[in-house]
């Protein structure tokens, strides 16, 4: 048995094992090699430069149906929605562990006069927390879309009868 061209099969050509250059007829020849360069010329020059690359970290999900766009007895839209909704919440609670680290790390570096030049990484953090707290904060640990779903409808219910959250009750007419 001959071995096979490793230099053509690595590159996805098209080798028998079983025969040789001698085996084969000459046009058979003419034609596995034609063949070959016109695929590897299709996938070296067109597929391969239109193709996207990225890293494997910077995939990006499709964005599913959030809870209100859900039919309430859709249990795979639910499970979707409540998926999604714990990737935002862990991409979420990342981006706010990237923004202490930050700040701490700036105040390490900055230690005399950590508070003028940090200041700037302190109120993105706190505009981070705040916004996180305002979305996630008093649902606990293992909590799902639905309760996320109603904490915001309940926000949106005070802020029509009472104004902005934190600016007290209004007083009955």
């Amino acid at each position: 048995m001959v071995e096979p061209d490793k230099s053509r099969a690595s590159r996805g050509m098209v080798v028998n094992p079983h025969s040789s250059r001698a085996d084969q007829h000459p046009a058979q020849s003419v034609l596995v090699d034609l063949t070959n360069w016109n695929n590897s010329f299709l996938t070296e020059k067109v597929v391969e430069p239109n193709q996207k690359t990225y890293n494997w970290y910077h995939q990006k999900f499709r964005r599913v149906p959030t809870i209100d766009e859900c039919y309430t007895d859709d249990a795979v839209c639910y499970m979707e929605a409540n998926e999604q909704f714990k990737r935002d919440k862990s991409v979420d609670s990342e981006i706010l562990s990237i923004l202490r680290q930050r700040f701490e790390d700036c105040v390490l570096y900055e230690a005399p006069d950590e508070k003028v030049k940090c200041k700037h990484l302190f109120d993105q953090y706190n505009d981070a927390t705040e916004s996180w707290f305002t979305k996630y904060g008093d649902l606990g640990a293992y909590t799902n879309v639905k309760s996320a779903f109603m904490k915001q409808k309940h926000r949106m219910i005070w802020e029509r009868r009472h104004g902005p959250v934190g600016s007290g009750m209004k007083e009955p007419l």
